[in-house]
């Protein structure tokens, strides 16, 4: 055959020291056949090495398994949500008897300045018909947080756990953040903001008894938590005067926003109410000042 020059000159590589180093498999041995009229033929390539990676990789990946093991240990020992579990799964009577998803454990952050009293109103509120367990953690853009959210987290752990209700895992993160966000996704950053918007999440994956969608007071339900979302970003005592208004009018007669069962518009309502010191019983109607002592012995906040 036709001889041919180099093409490409021959350059020194300084292969890196961070990795194993293996023999090449494709080496071969070249052996000249006498019966084949002086060409070259090719050896049997020892499987030696590739037995060798084998068990290697074999090795490594029961590593893998064991370490895989000691975090979730650690993670149970510290009381960190277990990311990618799923806890609860019941058949609902709502939907034909399909099956429901299991939920996610979910994460909440919050600034201690606008604490989300409406999870520890759902946490007594449900404490007969679905758990919610709720663990605090501070994160390092907060230094303090403050009397009134360690009171708020004290109050979180006395409400008692049975574990034998459905139950979702939240884990509240005091952050420096400007919104209350909740991640429901363990798998991408899908944020939910708002407490009333994380209220309206919760009620519908809670108990069937604050399930509201099929109700006929549906749009009443959510009508009311729209105005708890605009009376949290009132600025003036006129614009929060008219929101309370509105509230009263809703109410009316009823013993709850809902009718005659307490519902998620009323933990929404008391929560709003509660994170806001600025508005007195001086400044609630006869009707709301009733139906905030109705709420405060269901809420127990």
């Amino acid at each position: 055959m036709y001889e041919l020059k180099t093409l490409l000159p021959k350059f020194d590589i300084n292969l890196p020291k961070c990795m194993y180093e293996m023999k090449n498999l494709n080496t071969t041995t070249l052996a000249e056949d006498t019966h084949s009229g002086g060409h070259a033929s090719v050896s049997n390539v020892s499987c030696d090495d590739a037995q060798s990676v084998v068990q290697r990789q074999e090795k490594v990946l029961l590593q893998l398994d064991e370490l895989k093991k000691q975090l979730a240990g650690i993670r149970s020992t510290l009381g960190l949500c277990q990311k990618g579990l799923q806890h609860t799964s019941f058949v609902s009577s709502n939907n034909g008897g399909l099956r429901e998803e299991p939920l996610h454990d979910i994460v909440i952050n919050g600034h201690p300045n606008f604490i989300p009293y409406a999870l520890l109103a759902m946490k007594n509120a449900w404490k007969e018909l679905f758990t919610i367990d709720v663990k605090t953690f501070t994160h390092s853009t907060m230094n303090d947080i403050g009397k009134e959210a360690k009171a708020f987290e004290e109050a979180l752990k006395s409400v008692p756990i049975n574990p034998a209700l459905p139950k979702v895992n939240v884990t509240l993160i005091w952050k420096n953040c400007e919104h209350t966000e909740m991640i429901s996704s363990p798998t991408m950053y899908v944020p939910i903001y708002g407490e009333v918007n994380i209220i309206r999440y919760l009620g519908r994956v809670g108990p069937t008894e604050y399930r509201y969608e099929d109700s006929l007071l549906c749009n009443e339900i959510d009508a009311v938590l729209d105005i708890c979302y605009q009376l949290l970003r009132c600025t003036t005592p006129k614009s929060k005067a008219n929101m309370i208004r509105t509230l009263n009018n809703r109410l009316q007669k009823q013993q709850y926003f809902g009718g005659d069962k307490m519902s998620i518009a009323d933990i929404g309502v008391h929560s709003s109410l509660r994170r806001m010191p600025s508005i007195t019983d001086k400044d609630l109607t006869p009707s709301l000042l009733e139906w905030r002592k109705r709420a405060a012995k269901v809420t127990l906040i």
